[in-house]
């Protein structure tokens, strides 16, 4: 079965990175470079996303025109920063993918059809 793991970042998540030093940041990418090496064979695509203030949002179903804004389309303190999309054999499996990754503090998993 397939499942979207979306990696979630807080406000807090952001001010907590954009305050590590480089070493801190360079250990960082290794971790998430050895999630990707150990979960490589499960992932059919993955990416990560530019920041939330570069999205652009068309709302839909309202009366009249769609009305389009820049920026995210949910106000909150949590944007989705990127995703992987994976074969896994069921909910469990996605679950033990999900608790092993080392970055963003909130990881959403979705079956994908």
């Amino acid at each position: 079965m397939k499942y979207v793991l979306m990696f979630v970042e807080t406000e807090q998540y952001r001010k907590d990175w954009e305050a590590k030093d480089q070493s801190e940041r360079d250990a960082a990418f290794e971790a998430v470079g050895r999630w990707f090496a150990e979960h490589g064979q499960k992932i059919t695509h993955s990416t990560q996303l530019q920041p939330a203030h570069a999205a652009t949002t068309l709302r839909l179903g309202g009366p009249g025109e769609p009305v389009m804004t820049d920026g995210p389309f949910v106000e909150g303190k949590e944007v989705v920063s990127g995703y992987v999309e994976a074969e896994l054999a069921d909910l469990d499996e996605a679950l033990r993918m999900a608790r092993s990754w080392p970055a963003c503090p909130v990881v959403e998993i979705r079956p994908a059809s």
